[in-house]
Parts: structure tokens; sequence; C-alpha cells
């Protein structure tokens, strides 16, 4: 097992991160409480786009940066260290693209695809519902067929991009068996949208949509109807390791913080990090980022393979995401007092890492499906997920 980073990777993302660090952070940093509004993110996504960072899974030949995953990894990792919100924006829109890509028709590739890896338009996946979170076979919103297209009823919840997307990929219910993917465009089609304020990450959208008889015409459907599952499915399991690496750049950022402190920092006649119980909490906190890291970047590689993980990516999710609340915890800690105030980052760096174990299924929701896979016996209310494709035996 190689841990080694080519040199290809390593000045990828030194050239990303000092791209970053001058031009996205200062934006982030004005916005870290606030929405980035949609005309500066747009501004931001199209300076990364020659970095592959929103293009990089899209291959060269279809208009892409054509990265493998573990390149696509370390950028984001950096860029979710800098700016979490930008960063997270930008791995929905590339998100958005690669369903394009996927499953679009010829015309809808040709309408948005360019636009999206260009940072031109921003896309989101509309997949869960007030009701619905982390079993996509409940989805109750319904495209109806008629004359032409079809009629969209239903609601939409913790969509990420979704107060600022020009297009939503809407996973629907296209009949009793059947969940399809359709390509909603917000000017056109009329869906309205309201944004939620977060604990964290309030500069990137997270939104409720509203689909009261919306009407979209037939070639709004992407591929075949009755994919939606299986795509969301896959999406899954792709995002369970970006969120993994969102956690690790925040935790790495919370890091970064406590170190620096504990060597400027001086109580009782030295530096803080010369005392015991500073130092074991840098050191767990050291050993978390890394075991974290490990999970996340194993689940990558067997994505990059093509084979089922969803154990390992599972794995990747929830350990990622609670150790960088514990990471981040023990931040404000090594900081004392001035922790708790916003004179100092790591309280920022805390509300962004609680966060992380919520989206792309829970914490409870990632142990279920590990131990269903190494049982073979399903705790979901839905038997039927034990049978699925992606439930292996074995770890």
């Amino acid at each position: 097992m190689n841990f080694e980073l080519t040199q290809e990777q390593r000045l990828a993302v030194e050239s990303l991160k000092r791209f970053a660090e001058a031009e996205i952070r200062p934006v982030a940093e004005r916005h870290e409480d606030t929405l980035i509004p949609k005309d500066v993110m747009h501004g931001l996504l199209r300076k990364l786009a020659p970095f592959g960072v929103g293009n990089g899974w899209v291959p060269t030949e279809a208009g892409g940066a054509g990265l493998d995953l573990i390149t696509s990894g370390l950028l984001y990792e950096e860029l979710f260290r800098i700016a979490p919100d930008v960063g997270g924006t930008a791995f929905i829109n590339e998100s958005a693209a690669f369903m394009v890509h996927k499953l679009g028709s010829p015309k809808q590739k040709s309408r948005y695809l360019a636009g999206l890896l260009a940072g031109d338009l921003i896309g989101c996946l509309a997949i869960s519902e007030p009701g619905v979170g982390s079993n996509p076979r409940a989805v109750t919103t319904r495209a109806t067929p008629t004359d032409g297209g079809y009629i969209i009823n239903g609601e939409k919840l913790w969509i990420s991009n979704g107060s600022i997307s020009d297009l939503a990929m809407v996973v629907c219910r296209t009949g009793p068996d059947e969940l399809s993917f359709l390509a909603v465009e917000r000017e056109a089609h009329g869906y309205s949208c309201r944004e939620l304020h977060k604990l964290g990450l309030n500069g990137w959208s997270t939104a409720q949509l509203s689909f009261a008889e919306v009407r979209v015409p037939a070639d709004s459907l992407m591929g075949s109807p009755g994919v939606g599952l299986r795509e969301t499915l896959q999406a899954f399991e792709r995002a369970r390791c970006y969120v993994a690496l969102l956690a690790i750049g925040i935790a790495r950022a919370a890091y970064d913080a406590a170190v620096t402190y504990a060597r400027q920092r001086e109580q009782w006649g030295k530096i803080i990090a010369g005392h015991q119980l500073v130092q074991e909490m840098i050191a767990e906190m050291a050993t978390e980022l890394d075991c974290a890291r490990l999970l996340a970047y194993r689940g990558l590689a067997l994505l990059e393979q093509g084979v089922r993980c969803d154990t390992q990516t599972s794995m990747a999710k929830w350990y990622a995401t609670e150790a960088a609340v514990r990471i981040a915890s023990r931040a404000i800690q090594v900081h004392g007092g001035y922790g708790l105030t916003k004179e100092f980052p790591v309280e920022r760096h805390f509300r962004n890492a609680r966060m992380t174990p919520i989206p792309d299924g829970t914490t409870e929701i990632q142990k279920l499906i590990i131990a269903r896979n190494i049982l073979g016996v399903s705790a979901f209310g839905d038997e039927a997920a034990a049978s699925h494709p992606t439930a292996r035996k074995g770890a």
C-alpha cells in the first residue's frame, strides 16, 4: 500500500492552497455567518474550475478535468480546510455536473454540462424531504405524467446549494415503485425556495424547495424512468467520502489553530505546549486526524476501482465526522476561555464540525449500514435493504 503522493498531486494541492489562501479565504471569512451571495459564489466557482475543483470527476473528453478520486479528494480537503462553505458549494455543484454527464441526454448535456463545469451555472441534488432523510425509498414528491411532460408536487428539505441553484436534479416518484431524476430549472419552471439558517456553515446554502403544480417538459427526465433509487444510493456512497473530507478539513483547521496557540500562550511561567495535559490533547487530535484520513482515502480508492464499498464509505463518514467534533472541542479546550469567544476561530470550527455528522446519512445510519453488511441482517424498517445490491456480506 503506497501512502506517498505523486509529484503532480503535491504540486496541484500546493497551487490550490496558495490561490485559496489569497483569493478564497478573505471572501469566506467575510461571510462566515451569512450566505455567500450567488453572484459572488459564481465568481469563486469560476476561479476554482482551472484547478479541477467543481469539474474533476468528469472526463476531459466531456469538458471536465478528468481527475482520479484521490487527487480530487486531496484538492477538496485543502479547500475544506481553508473555506468549507465554498468547498461544499463546489462539491455539490460537481455532483450535479457528474449526474448530467452520467444520465443526461445529448440535449441536457448541451444545455447544462459546460455551464456547471465552468461555474457559470450552480446545481443541486434535491433528494431529502421533511419526512424522508436517509431512506430515499420513502420519497413522496410526485412527478405525474401529463401531456408533453410532468407536473411536480412535493417538498424537498436540507438541500445544499438550494437557494442559489439555477438547476435542481429532483428525485420524484414517477410510478408506484419508480423513482426518477428530473432536471428542473428554477427560472423557467418556478419552484419556490426558503433558505435555512444553521448552527454552522452558513455561507453555504441549505434550503427548502417547494413544488406546487410545477410543470416541466418530458425532456426533463434524466436517464430512463426508475433509475432514481440506484443513482441516489450511488451518489450517497461517493458523498460519504467527501463529507468525511469536509469534516477532516474543518478538523485540520481546528488542530492547526490549537497547535499555534499552544506554542504561543504562556501560563505558569512557560508556554502551555509544555504542559502534559495539553500535549495529551494534541496527540489525540493528531492521531484521530490520521485515522480519519486513512478511512476517507481508502473509501475513495475503492470507489475509484469501481467496487462496492458502502461499508468502507460509511466507516469513513461516521468516524471522520464524529472525530472532527471531538477535535474541534479539544481545540476550544486548549484555548481555554478564549476558545469560547469570536476573537479566535475555534468556536467557528466547532460549529462547522458539528454540522457534519448529520448530512448524507447520520452517524446512526452509517452504523446500521456497516452492521447490516457484516451480519447480513437489516435493522432498517425496510427489510428489502438487506437484499439491495449495495448490501455485501462481510466487512
